[in-house]
């Protein structure tokens, strides 16, 4: 039943993102509508699919109250739902509806990678991830990387229409698009807001590393490349804030930050020696 309503919730988001893409390319703008409420209703499936799962997992006694992210699958179904949902709060506040083709995607490839690469399969804990920390610090570290996927998305947007707008022939997606400055404000106000979220969970890390390990830092893969992600985006809030930079450069670097988050998520699941469990 979990499996079926995660694949229910995955076939609603594809949905959503083809909306999207016949509003932007077909010229529909009575998709919008529909997609904001398919979304909804795919939020809605994968909620009950994590709960369904969270019961399952709850079998197993050393898994008792604890949340079932410690798998790659967890990790990347938990991921495409923040995603998601964060997306349906910012386009909820401000109706910007051509995002949904530039934030989606990520939604789209996490439950999709999570389908085809992923084992869901579940199993009991070991005795390292028996804490209350596995309740809040992956899923606050994801929750602050699903927003920066929704930066990415809105960098992206002020890229293009930085493009079109210095182009000879602007095409009509330039006059779809927000206004650069709107899309810059919005970019800063995402990361503003979710880098304290990325704060907290790497400092709910180093805790837990401290309670399991006996020490709050080890320069393991993971950590040391989660310390880089934090410093590009301290980086780009300080030029935007202190610097006055705006615009393309600032969005480089919260694109960089991003980047970076993907491979502190994926890649670097090969090298980690305590995160590894990730990758299973």
């Amino acid at each position: 039943m979990e499996l079926g309503l995660f694949k229910l919730a995955f076939a609603l988001y594809t949905v959503s993102l083809a909306l999207a893409l016949g509003y932007v390319f077909a010229k529909r703008e009575e998709w919008v509508g529909w997609l904001w409420k398919i979304l909804g209703v795919g939020l809605i499936a994968h909620f009950m699919s994590f709960a369904v799962r969270t019961y399952s997992f709850w079998q197993i006694p050393e898994n008792r109250f604890f949340l079932p992210i410690n798998t790659f699958f967890g990790a990347l179904s938990y991921l495409a739902f923040a995603v998601a949902l964060v997306f349906w709060v910012v386009e909820g506040k401000h109706r910007l509806n051509i995002l949904g083709v530039f934030v989606l995607p990520w939604t789209f490839l996490a439950a999709g990678a999570a389908l085809l690469f992923a084992d869901p399969s579940i199993s009991g804990l070991v005795p390292a991830l028996q804490s209350y920390w596995i309740n809040i610090h992956p899923m606050v570290l994801m929750t602050s990387y699903a927003a920066f996927a929704n930066a990415f998305g809105v960098g992206l947007a002020l890229l293009i229409q930085d493009h079109q707008i210095k182009s000879r022939k602007p095409s009509e997606l330039s006059y779809r698009l927000p206004a650069i400055e709107d899309l810059d404000q919005l970019n800063y106000r995402i990361i503003a807001v979710f880098f304290p979220v990325l704060t907290i969970g790497i400092i709910m890390g180093g805790i837990w590393a401290y309670n399991a390990w006996g020490r709050f830092w080890g320069w393991d893969a993971k950590e040391t490349w989660a310390l880089i992600t934090w410093f590009i985006y301290v980086i780009y809030l300080h030029m935007r804030f202190f610097g006055g930079v705006r615009g393309k450069k600032t969005v480089y670097l919260s694109m960089a930050g991003f980047a970076s988050i993907i491979f502190t998520f994926i890649g670097v699941n090969y090298l980690s020696e305590l995160h590894g469990y990730l990758s299973n």
